[in-house]
């Protein structure tokens, strides 16, 4: 799984995938260890279930993502609103 959000991230990709109730569509910016410990990855929603209702800025625990695929959609630059050094993780592997 580790392998598959770093290369979205790499690659630009949007990625799909079932979520805390439902399937999300996101532009991964960030990935790394959240202060509890957690394997994290911040990103842009742009589609799908959100208990919230709301689209945007999240912060998404990787033993809770399953089914994700690679879509054949890419995102051209960091999303407005973007912030390089996620404050949300003690530890940083791979971010735009």
């Amino acid at each position: 799984m580790k392998t598959i959000i770093t290369k979205a991230i790499k690659e630009m990709l949007l990625i799909r995938f079932h979520y805390d109730g439902g399937i999300r569509v996101v532009e991964p910016h960030c990935f790394g260890v959240s202060f509890k410990g957690n394997s994290v990855f911040r990103g842009f929603q742009t589609q799908g279930y959100s208990s919230t209702e709301k689209l945007g800025w999240k912060l998404f625990d990787l033993d809770k993502v399953e089914n994700v695929e690679y879509l054949n959609e890419k995102f051209e630059e960091p999303r407005l609103g973007y912030r390089k050094n996620d404050k949300g993780m003690t530890r940083i592997f791979i971010q735009l």
